[in-house]
């Protein structure tokens, strides 16, 4: 329920910035952001952004204006250089400029330590926490450990050491106790912060349910992942070289793994209560927020990511492309001159019949290799050949997520050291469309890693190639169109029953072409299957549409055109019923087929001629 009051939240790009904005807007507050990268914030009802920097005293003070909550989120850490000295004039900045704007309250984050010997970093978090406070403003300080939760700084660090060494000589760090909390648990009590009475803000030591050490917080993860790892802890490592250590083998930035390693040795435990006193939160333990944040990593991204928040005071240069997390991702897109509609057709018959656009023999090996190894293949195709179900199985894939002519993503099943994940999206309109086509690796272990990037050279091959047939599909497959109408002397019932036959369809059939029926179902019905056979090629089709006596449907499952679907349509006129044949179907083949074209017209014309002479002699 919304407090009424207007928030501005800071920080609101990076990890927990942008949960908080979310938890807030959900609530239906009005929330004001101050933002270096204002176009970062996704716009939504009831959000407003203000352009500007923590260190900018005139972008702040357009900020505050009018405000009556103030969340601080701010630091910067990630700054090239000294950044207490940062930290400390964007915290008197702010601490002065929401005195003068009447701001009521102020709630920042800060860090979990004590003692006279904090590292640079909490020493600094806990300084901007006094600056803060030095007002008349109230201020409520939550000091939290680390943070358990999907793209979490913590959580990758942890992560990306679990899976990446199967043994890890380790400094004495991994000994030290913390208090981790979820972000969730941290979410909530940021917000409650809003409805805490005037007058008892403050200090809140906030923290999980569980004391455990950094190496406890490794051999849960390795549990919950299904691995065996080894930690062999040493006394030689001295935090440079710690954090030169981190840079190798985490996604954490080298500058900020150093800062972070330095506080790493100071115990973050809660030794003050009074959260648990003032807020109806009971946090959860260390096992059940592991195990949310391996929930939510099998979304595609994180909802935000550390790594995506710009240190405060740090300019907005663009930073090169960093792998800033343990999925491997390989992301490419293509513009083609087509409707969204046409841009996704290809996509959403992909597999099965169709196959992949690119390298099928590359497909059915990898299939065979599957199979090999105790896992599925490529045999079980898909049902439907025109439109995916979610929850259906693709090949080796299991259709994830289908929103029609916008977006697919398939979840593998076949074996491999990782998950993974294969998503189409197109977003366009009646001028063009642009496609992207993103594979996305969750490595296991060090398996996980040397099987991708041993097959980095085949993927980027079939990637590529699979996008480029996509793109070809779309633009120049044109799906072409056939008809053909006459008129028998029988009624519409008479004519509808003779059609719904499979066993009259060789009759209907030149002989030449060696047309049988293999398989046929008892009863025909919505969903019914047909297994032909026209000289050596295979053909299933099934009903897509029944309506008696109307007319019915049948598209193709498997045979020889990439695409055919058949409308069979009878309306009751004077002389009889009017039997009118309509045709969608596509070649196979690729730009190639083009030039068979007027040939395959020829024979349609010619074969729908022949049945119009056998209806007249059947039906007559």
């Amino acid at each position: 329920m919304s407090s009424g009051r207007r928030i501005l939240v800071t920080g609101a790009t990076g990890y927990v910035g942008g949960r908080l904005l979310s938890a807030l807007l959900d609530r239906g507050e009005q929330v004001r952001c101050l933002a270096r990268r204002p176009e970062a914030v996704a716009p939504r009802t009831g959000l407003d952004v203000v352009a500007g920097d923590a260190l900018d005293g005139a972008a702040v003070r357009r900020a505050l204006d009018g405000i009556d909550v103030a969340y601080y989120l701010i630091h910067a850490m990630g700054a090239t250089d000294a950044f207490e000295e940062r930290d400390r004039q964007a915290a008197t900045i702010f601490a002065e400029a929401a005195r003068d704007a009447g701001v009521q309250r102020i709630v920042y984050l800060g860090g979990l330590g004590s003692g006279p010997d904090l590292s640079s970093h909490l020493a600094s978090r806990q300084e901007v926490g006094r600056l803060l406070a030095s007002t008349s403003v109230e201020t409520i300080e939550f000091r939290a450990s680390i943070v358990i939760g999907s793209g979490s700084l913590s959580f990758e660090l942890v992560r990306s050491l679990t899976e990446r060494l199967p043994a890890m000589v380790t400094p004495r760090w991994v000994r030290t106790r913390t208090q981790p909390i979820a972000v969730e648990d941290l979410v909530a009590y940021l917000v409650a912060a809003l409805d805490l009475e005037p007058g008892l803000g403050g200090v809140f030591e906030i923290g999980g349910a569980d004391v455990v050490t950094y190496g406890e917080l490794m051999h849960e993860y390795a549990r919950q992942r299904g691995l065996r790892r080894l930690l062999v802890p040493v006394p030689v490592l001295t935090p440079r070289l710690s954090s030169l250590w981190l840079a190798l083998v985490t996604p954490v930035y080298a500058r900020v793994g150093r800062k972070l390693v330095e506080s790493l040795p100071h115990e973050t435990v809660v030794h003050d209560p009074r959260a648990l006193e003032q807020f109806p939160l009971r946090p959860l333990g260390y096992r059940a927020a592991i195990a949310r944040a391996l929930l939510n990593e099998d979304r595609a991204f994180a909802e935000t990511r550390w790594s995506d928040a710009v240190s405060a005071g740090e300019r907005s240069t663009p930073r090169h492309p960093q792998r800033t997390r343990a999925r491997l991702v390989d992301s490419r897109t293509r513009t083609v001159p087509v409707t969204p509609a046409r841009a996704f057709a290809p996509i959403r018959r992909i597999g099965g019949q169709s196959g992949w656009y690119y390298g099928n023999s590359l497909w059915q090996l990898r299939g065979l290799l599957d199979l090999c190894v105790g896992g599925v293949g490529l045999r079980r195709g898909r049902r439907d050949p025109e439109t995916p179900a979610v929850g259906s199985t693709l090949d080796f894939w299991r259709v994830e997520a289908y929103e029609p002519d916008r977006l697919l993503r398939l979840r593998a099943e076949m074996r491999l050291p990782g998950r993974a994940w294969l998503q189409f999206e197109v977003d366009g309109d009646e001028q063009g469309s642009t496609i992207g086509q993103t594979a996305i690796f969750d490595p296991s272990g060090l398996a996980g890693l040397v099987y991708w990037y041993a097959l980095l050279p085949v993927h980027g091959l079939v990637f590529r190639g699979m996008l480029a047939g996509i793109a070809d599909e779309a633009a120049g497959g044109e799906t072409r169109s056939f008809e053909y109408r006459h008129v028998v002397r029988r009624g519409i019932a008479d004519t509808f029953t003779f059609f719904s036959d499979p066993g009259n369809l060789p009759r209907l059939t030149p002989r030449v072409l060696g047309f049988r029926i293999v398989e046929r179902p008892a009863r025909i019905e919505q969903g019914s299957r047909f297994r032909y056979r026209v000289g050596p090629v295979d053909w299933v089709a099934k009903i897509a549409d029944w309506d008696p006596p109307a007319g019915f449907a049948d598209v193709q499952v498997r045979g020889p055109y990439r695409v055919w679907r058949h409308r069979h349509e009878l309306t009751e006129v004077a002389a009889g019923t009017e039997v009118r044949d309509f045709v969608e179907y596509r070649l196979r083949g690729g730009p190639a087929a083009r030039l068979l074209e007027p040939l395959h017209s020829a024979f349609l014309r010619t074969l729908f001629s022949y049945r119009s002479r056998r209806l007249d002699q059947l039906l007559g």
